[in-house]
This record gives C-alpha cells, sequence and structure tokens, in this order.
C-alpha cells in the first residue's frame, strides 16, 4: 500500500531542533572531548555542525579515505599541523578512523585551546577505541531518530496527532518526516544501503544474510517474548552466534531488548527477554508491510514498540536514569513495561484504544507495592514527553 497523505499535509523542510542542542552547547569549552554516538543518518553530523556555526572549525571526515591516511599514526607534532590555529575541531564518522581513542586522548591532553567534537555512526569500534583513552575526557551522548517531543514541537500539538499514525508507520528518521512522499524509498534506502553497513565493515560478518533473516524473525516476534533457542533453530545457526549478532545490532542502535522482571517470586519467568526495535519505519521496512494502522494485525506492537522507544529517547537526553523490563508469570500474568527508579516500581500497559476496563495484575501491584497506569492514544503524550523538575 503506497504512502497518502493529505494534499494540504505540512512539508518538512526547515531543520527540526533536537533537544540536544543545548545541552551539548553547554558543554562546550569545559576542557572535554564532546563524542556523540548514534546510527546513521539521523543527523549527528547536522546537529554538531549548528553547535559550531559561525565558528572557525576544522571537519575531519571519516569517511575520507585521504582523511584516515593523514591520521594514521599521527603524532603531536602531526596533529599540530594539522589543526594548526584551529580552535574547533570535528572528527565525522571517527569509527572509521584507527586508534581514533588515542588521536583524541591527544587533542584533549595538548592542544588545551582546542574543543573536540566527535561523531560515530555505531557504538561498536568508537566505543572500543575511545572508551580507555578518552577516560575523564568527554562527553559522550547518543542521538536517536526525531523523538516525539522534538516533533511536536516543531509541527505544533495538531499536526502531530495528525501524523500519529503516519508516525507508527513510516518512523520518525529526519529523511522520512522531511520527505513524506517519498517514506517509503527513504526507508528503502536506509534499511538496504545504511542499517547493516557498520555491522558488517566492522566485525567482518561473511553472511549478510543471516543477519538479515535474523532482523526479520525478530521484527515479526515484535511484543513477544524472544527465545534464542527458537531463533537458533530457525536460522540453523549456534545459540551464541544469535545472541553476538544481536549484541551487535543493539550496539550498532537498530534494536533493543529488555529483560524480565523477577525478584525470585516462584511464578515468576525468569531469564526471558523482549526485543524492540529503535525505529518503527525500520521494523515495517524490514517485513516490507507498510499498510495503514486500520488493515494491519500488529497494530498493538507497534503501538508498544513506538511508546517504549520515545520513552527512552526522552530519558536519554533529559538524564532521566531508570532501569527498564517487562514482567510474566507461568500463570500467564503479563505487564507489559515496567520501570524502576529510587527504589520505585512502575507498571505500564499500553492499548492503542483503551476501551472498558484495563487493568495491570493486582498480582503485581501489591506484591512489589508499586504504581501503575494504562497508556492509550488519549494520554500517551504525558508518558513521551512527561513534564518534571526531577533530574540526576
Amino acid at each position: 500500500m503506497g504512502n497518502q497523505f493529505p494534499e494540504n499535509s505540512i512539508y518538512l523542510e526547515i531543520m527540526i531542533g533536537r533537544t540536544l542542542t543545548a545541552v551539548i552547547e553547554k558543554r562546550l569549552n569545559k576542557g572535554k572531548a564532546i563524542v556523540l554516538l548514534g546510527p546513521r543518518q539521523v543527523g549527528k553530523t547536522t546537529l554538531l555542525q549548528q553547535c559550531l556555526e559561525k565558528k572557525d572549525y576544522l571537519l575531519l571526515d571519516g569517511d575520507d579515505l585521504e582523511v584516515r591516511s593523514l591520521l594514521k599514526e599521527a603524532g603531536k607534532s602531526k596533529l599540530q599541523a594539522i589543526i594548526g590555529k584551529h580552535k574547533w575541531v570535528m572528527i565525522d564518522e571517527a569509527q572509521r578512523i584507527p586508534e581514533v581513542g588515542l588521536i583524541a586522548k591527544l587533542i584533549v591532553d595538548q592542544f588545551k585551546d582546542v574543543q573536540l567534537l566527535i561523531s560515530g555512526s555505531s557504538a561498536l569500534e568508537i566505543n572500543q577505541s575511545t572508551q580507555e583513552p578518552l577516560t575523564g575526557r568527554k562527553y559522550e551522548y547518543q542521538l536517536f531518530p526525531i523523538s516525539w517531543e522534538e516533533f511536536e514541537d516543531h509541527v505544533g500539538y495538531l499536526e502531530a496527532s495528525a501524523q500519529l499514525e503516519e508516525r507508527l508507520i513510516y518512523g520518525m528518521y529526519p529523511d522520512v518526516i522531511n520527505h513524506r512522499h517519498e517514506a517509503r524509498e527513504v526507508l528503502k534506502q536506509l534499511t538496504t544501503s545504511y542499517l547493516y553497513q557498520d555491522v558488517l565493515s566492522l566485525t567482518g560478518i561473511k553472511k549478510p544474510e543471516i543477519l538479515e533473516k535474523l532482523l526479520k524473525a525478530i521484527a515479526l516476534q515484535l511484543g513477544s517474548e524472544v527465545s534464542y533457542n527458537e531463533l537458533s533453530s530457525l536460522l540453523e545457526i549456534d545459540k551464541a552466534t544469535v545472541s553476538k549478532y544481536i549484541d551487535l545490532l543493539e550496539k550498532s542502535f537498530i534494536l533493543f531488548r529488555l529483560n524480565s522482571f523477577s525478584r525470585n517470586q516462584r511464578n515468576e519467568i525468569k531469564n526471558n527477554r523482549k526485543i524492540y526495535f529503535y525505529d518503527n519505519g525500520i521494523r515495517n521496512m524490514i517485513i516490507n508491510n507498510m499498510n495503514a494502522i486500520d488493515l494491519r494485525t500488529d497494530k498493538g506492537a507497534l503501538w508498544e514498540n513506538f511508546l517504549i522507544a520515545e520513552r527512552m529517547k526522552w530519558q536519554m537526553y533529559h538524564h532521566w536514569h531508570t532501569a527498564r523490563y517487562f514482567w510474566r508469570t507461568v500463570q500467564k500474568q503479563e505487564i507489559d513495561y515496567i520501570e524502576e527508579r529510587d527504589g520505585t516500581l512502575t507498571a505500564f500497559e499500553f492499548k492503542w484504544n483503551s476501551k472498558g476496563k484495563n487493568r495491570i495484575p493486582t498480582t503485581f501491584l501489591k506484591g512489589y507495592e508499586a504504581e501503575g497506569m494504562v497508556i492509550d492514544i488519549h494520554n500517551f503524550r504525558e508518558f513521551v514527553r512527561f513534564k518534571t523538575d526531577r533530574s540526576d
């Protein structure tokens, strides 16, 4: 089913403001590197360039072979020649540069009047190569597809509400939002050209077709518990390989896991997990199903994925630290999503259109002295962009 948008719908060409811009700007010139991680095509370069607007900065692009060659085994004197009189240095696609962590450490330690900003499209190698050298020398942030908060602030409450179903299908990548009439084509390009690029290039995986089959199998189980044993049998690979691939996909910001909550009560299911995607559009393109919400059998799973992903974006951008789980018992009592913060548990049930009585199991609420809330289309805004004065 193709895209269907009203002729008078808003066509967004203006850059959508990002929550992290103000956060990062407050960290500039504090004597530490700024490290921005996230999937490709979410606007990392644009955000850092906005922070450097009207500044004379040096851009070192890790995708440029000449830049990688220039920085190879670069010591202090060579870096001094490269940086020259620049007070601002941006290393883009840093995961492509060998020993980028040591280069960054040298810049931070030896060039005190230089502000270094680093972007990386994968957590794989950039974390491995910068974690130890930059310990205590960096502020690290993660950027994701456009958040509901950013989207609503840009287009306004009414337009955002009108696009809710569309966003559940096509997701929140900037180019998808900015090119609504070409959303399917943009998503196809994202999934074929960018989605696996870092995973394959940085890990040496020899069978990308296994990776694609694994992602499709996970996408079809959205909202359900995932068994590594079943995936192993389905794909005819060992369980350890399944676990390794899922870990790599998580580090590449394609998907993330929720573990089951348990405090050793006898009837709770332990050691299970659910797997979600950071973006609904990517998930739907993987299974090649872009049908409208009213034609889908997986609307509940899409709603659940959207809400949890948006909640995570808000929390990470606003430094709201929580532990996240789901819950199920052998009697098949279930809770979609649980947060633990400061010793307090809050349980959430997600309903696309709540009708009648939707109750969170009292077994859990009483057993753990927890709070509970049902989230549907009428109150979801307070869940994905709640206001609070508390922060860590």
